[in-house]
């Protein structure tokens, strides 16, 4: 009963909140490139870099005399700045240059990687971990952060954490009750269909791509100044592909992968709560339990997963002459 308890327990349910935050807003980032037609496995590489660049200036921040808060903010403001390049970048590839779209996030993947690990040692002069930054604290919300239960769970978390609560429904809503909503969507299914009506089927994408980047920047700033506060070489350790599996395992639909997204943060904070109960199981092997559901998951799902039609497929299929 006690193990029972400590699994269902107030923190471990909150911890499931946050561990979901960063895997929602890629997920919400996927969505918005995939529903368009572009495959995005850069979100990988795309949160790694959020979350440098986020430490980077917080830490530039502090340096300028700038409050601890501030600092913080000044980071998250430059992860998602870069987020969007780095996704703009692959939109260019992808889409203007009509390189594979697989390709083209491998690429940003590794270089990502490579270039993080790089700064971490000429900008900070060590390796691994980056020295500690201003970093967000807390903010409970006043009157709803004391409700017994709810409270602790749901309104006593970092902004972006909030920030995550307003991302699903505002993208569900962009998605299926906009415009812009229905022509990312028959750009990711039948983009000759709206380009015979004028529709500018790049434009479309290439805005769905850079929302992406703004997302999944988003959820590297939280990785390195909500989580912790420093950046540690491969820091995401493949959260950008579990946010994947969660836009896959939801179906490409927002508030079904949000689902998804919890199931896999419950999955984290449990072996978290089994490690505080001291739980005789090799430390590994409670590590890779997130891992294991999501492949669990995607095992019994992928067959019935329904992409967008034109997914992964340049626009036009051929280069003009």
């Amino acid at each position: 009963m006690e193990l029972l308890g400590a699994i269902l327990s107030t923190a471990t349910i909150a911890a499931m909140i946050r561990s979901a935050t960063p895997l929602t807003l890629a997920a919400m980032g996927g969505i918005f490139s995939e529903r368009g037609g572009v495959i995005n496995i850069a979100l990988e590489g795309i949160m790694l870099t959020g979350a440098f660049t986020a430490v980077l200036f917080s830490t530039i921040g502090a340096s300028i005399g700038l409050p601890a808060g501030a600092s913080a903010m000044l980071g998250v403001a430059a992860a998602v700045i870069f987020g969007l390049a780095i996704a703009l970048i692959h939109a260019y590839f992808s889409i203007t240059l009509r390189v594979n779209q697989l390709v083209s996030g491998v690429a940003i993947n590794m270089l990502a990687f490579g270039i993080t690990g790089l700064l971490l040692q000429l900008i900070f002069n060590v390796t691994g971990n980056s020295p500690a930054a201003p970093d967000m604290k807390p903010m409970p919300i006043p009157f709803l952060a004391d409700i017994p239960v709810l409270g602790p769970i749901l309104f006593q978390h970092q902004p972006i954490v909030y920030v995550m609560f307003l991302a699903v429904p505002f993208s569900a809503f962009l998605i299926k009750s906009t415009p812009y909503g229905l022509r990312l969507r028959a750009a990711g299914d039948k983009p000759a269909a709206i380009d015979t009506v004028g529709v500018n089927v790049h434009r479309i994408r290439y805005i769905g791509v850079g929302l992406s980047g703004v997302f999944a920047g988003l959820a590297g700033a939280y990785l390195s100044l909500g989580q912790l506060n420093f950046f540690s070489e491969g820091m995401t350790s493949g959260r950008g592909f579990i946010a994947l599996a969660a836009v896959i395992f939801g179906n490409w639909r927002p508030w079904q992968a949000f689902g998804a997204a919890l199931l896999f943060g419950f999955s984290d904070a449990v072996q978290i709560a089994l490690q505080n109960a001291g739980m005789s199981v090799p430390s590994d092997f409670l590590l890779m339990a997130p891992y294991v559901v999501t492949l669990i998951a995607l095992a019994g799902f992928i067959k019935k997963a329904v992409p967008p039609a034109a997914i992964g497929q340049p626009y036009p299929a051929e280069e003009p002459a």
